[in-house]
């Protein structure tokens, strides 16, 4: 049985998506949860940036999502999730990479933000973003998945923002764009696998999470 230890928080995307990478290559892993505000010593002093999710694996500590689903995937070859081809395998990083700078950091700033005003512009640039995505990258092939037949690490890239898109919709008037059919076929394809319902979230384990940091944000905005 692999010695791998997975640090993270209950709320995290980015822990997710390696919850995710480890259901779908069926590797155990004992979780321990951190609280983002108020870190043990002990994960200070694993964690160089302070960041989860950090995995441990005999000795090697690895933080970044991408970077871990990576390091898995070549570390454990069994049930792969990158493409054999170099083409795919290419497409796949630059999926991830746009997930990342174009999905979730401004979907960060918009969870951070109390302006009614910029949280309307920047759930207005997803909305946009995701068309965007609906029609470069899902559309170059008949799915299921992010890339085509198989799943992969784009999918587990993409998937966790899904999960948690209904926080977006009751606290900051996010908005899924009609027209995006592409995107909600796919993200059901990826809700039927079992491996993922294994790991998966009810909206209201998130509502109810997002909702008390929405209480903290209305009460430190009302004491400045």
């Amino acid at each position: 049985m692999p010695n791998i230890e997975l640090y993270g928080s209950a709320l995290c995307p980015f822990a997710q998506r390696v919850r995710l990478a480890l259901a779908e290559k069926e590797i155990e892993a004992a979780e321990i949860e951190i609280d983002p505000a108020n870190q043990p010593a002990g994960f200070v002093a694993l964690s160089p940036l302070g960041k989860v999710p950090l995995l441990v694996h005999d000795g090697v500590r690895l933080w970044e999502s991408a970077v871990i689903n990576e390091y898995l995937d070549d570390a454990f070859p069994e049930h792969p999730l990158l493409p054999r081809s170099a083409a795919q395998r290419a497409r796949a990083r630059i999926w991830i990479g746009f997930a990342d700078t174009r999905i979730y950091e401004p979907t960060h700033r918009l969870l951070m933000c109390v302006d009614p005003i910029l949280q309307a512009d920047i759930a207005g640039q997803l909305a946009n973003e995701l068309r965007f995505l609906e029609a470069h990258a899902l559309a170059v092939h008949d799915g299921p998945y992010w890339l085509g037949a198989e799943f992969s690490l784009a999918d587990v890239a993409f998937f966790p923002w899904f999960e948690q898109v209904s926080v977006l919709e009751r606290f900051r008037m996010f908005r899924m764009p009609a027209e995006c059919r592409r995107i909600l076929a796919w993200r059901a394809a990826v809700t039927r696998r079992e491996r993922v319902k294994r790991v998966v979230r009810p909206p209201e384990f998130y509502l109810r999470g997002y909702g008390v940091l929405a209480d903290r944000l209305a009460q430190g905005l009302s004491a400045a």
